[in-house]
């Protein structure tokens, strides 16, 4: 494919690997979760070089700029020479693990705890 035209949306973030599933980046390009050149995109958009594509992964946001343009699936080796990856580095494991969490099946929190939820939160008083 010549590096000037340009791939569906949803077909290129399955082709660099960031979904495992095309039905999957499509879902995430609906529901809101993918934005290309800053504004929301659709799974149907075309996108080409130098647009910058920022979606959310996981819980982690995910910035990208196409390089090359491709429509099939690409071994790990071939992606960097498709996209630049310009994503902030995650966060330290020190700080997901100081997340209080609640063990499974323990039940709806208290009011106590609720409040100290929202307080973590910032949504407290």
């Amino acid at each position: 494919m010549p590096e000037n035209q340009s791939v569906r949306l949803d077909s290129w973030i399955w082709a660099v690997r960031l979904f495992k599933t095309r039905s999957a980046a499509a879902a995430a390009c609906r529901s809101g979760h993918v934005r290309v050149n800053g504004t929301a995109a659709k799974p149907g958009q075309r996108v080409g070089p130098d647009d910058e594509v920022r979606l959310r992964v996981g819980g982690l946001e995910k910035i990208v700029v196409i390089i090359r343009p491709i429509s099939k699936r690409v071994g790990a080796a071939v992606v960097s020479e498709c996209m630049i990856d310009r994503s902030p580095p995650p966060p330290p494991k020190e700080v997901l693990a100081s997340v209080p969490r609640r063990d499974r099946g323990a039940g709806r929190p208290t009011k106590r705890e609720r409040r100290d939820i929202d307080k973590l939160r910032g949504l407290g008083i």
